[in-house]
């Protein structure tokens, strides 16, 4: 604890990269255990959700089940750490990988949603967007006999549903155009807008060093973070509890809680 602290406090303008080990506190589930491996089924992919009405019905139902779970999970004190942590400057960029939007929830204001968010919705046809939340009263009235089902919640508002007939589920469609809409989020199959990319990595070369906080890296968007970090010669601290891609790249990596270390960050800048 005291190295990481001592190579925290040798840089002022972290960029923090946050997976979804920082909202699990927070009651939202992973996609991996401690060893880095996929526990749950496949979600619905970008290709599939496009292309087949039967994949929209089967996200969508999943989706108005798991809702419930977003709009009452919290920011924890993993979130609450990096909002003071940005607040007194040590903490430049804030890039995550996950879609809750619990960061700018708890306050903070420098972060790059890398894989977008859950909390809107757009049109794949005409590019209008909508909140997500009204669209949970449309789902369930024209959905009733649905959302009394029991489900065990997954990540990213999705729910785990099994052996459920819902060939007569209802799915949205832009009241505008008549266009699919699909969350902001970018589904397993799609691609990060390069815009939002090159933000990032424009961000990590101005920043002192990296820091990995509740990301096991295996996908590599979050990857490559550290291999640009590497290639400009920058420490790279991960906190995570479990292995990581990115191991072997780390100038130290500790397997803890991240809001325990993130807490003790904070109580010795001083605040």
């Amino acid at each position: 604890m005291e190295q990481i602290i001592s190579i925290l406090r040798s840089q002022d303008n972290w960029l923090v990269l946050t997976g979804a080990g920082v909202s699990a506190e927070s009651g939202v589930p992973t996609y991996r255990n401690s060893e880095g491996l996929w526990q749950r089924k496949q979600p619905v992919t970008h290709q599939q959700f496009m292309t087949e009405h039967r994949a929209r019905q089967r996200f969508w139902l999943r989706n108005m089940l798991g809702w419930r779970f977003m709009t009452e999970a919290q920011p924890n004190s993993a979130h609450n750490a990096l909002v003071e942590l940005e607040k007194i400057g040590v903490l430049s960029c804030l890039v995550t990988q996950n879609v809750d939007g619990l960061h700018q929830r708890a306050g903070s204001q420098k972060v790059i949603d890398l894989h977008g968010r859950v909390d809107t919705l757009s049109c794949m046809s005409c590019g209008i967007q909508y909140p997500r939340a009204p669209m949970q009263m449309w789902l369930e009235t024209h959905n009733a006999k649905y959302t009394e089902l029991i489900a065990t919640i997954a990540p990213d508002g999705d729910a785990d549903i099994d052996h459920i007939d819902y060939s007569d589920m209802l799915t949205p469609d832009c009241e505008h155009c008549g266009g699919i809409v699909k969350p902001d989020a970018v589904f397993f199959g799609d691609s990060i807008p390069k815009e939002r990319v090159a933000r990032a990595q424009s961000s990590l070369q101005q920043a002192g060093g990296l820091l990995v906080v509740g990301s096991s890296l295996a996908v590599y968007s979050g990857y490559r973070f550290c291999l640009w970090a590497e290639q400009q010669g920058k420490p790279i601290i991960i906190l995570n509890e479990g292995k990581t891609r990115a191991d072997e790249l780390a100038t130290f990596k500790l397997s803890q809680p991240c809001a325990a270390v993130l807490q003790r960050w904070l109580a010795s800048c001083g605040t």
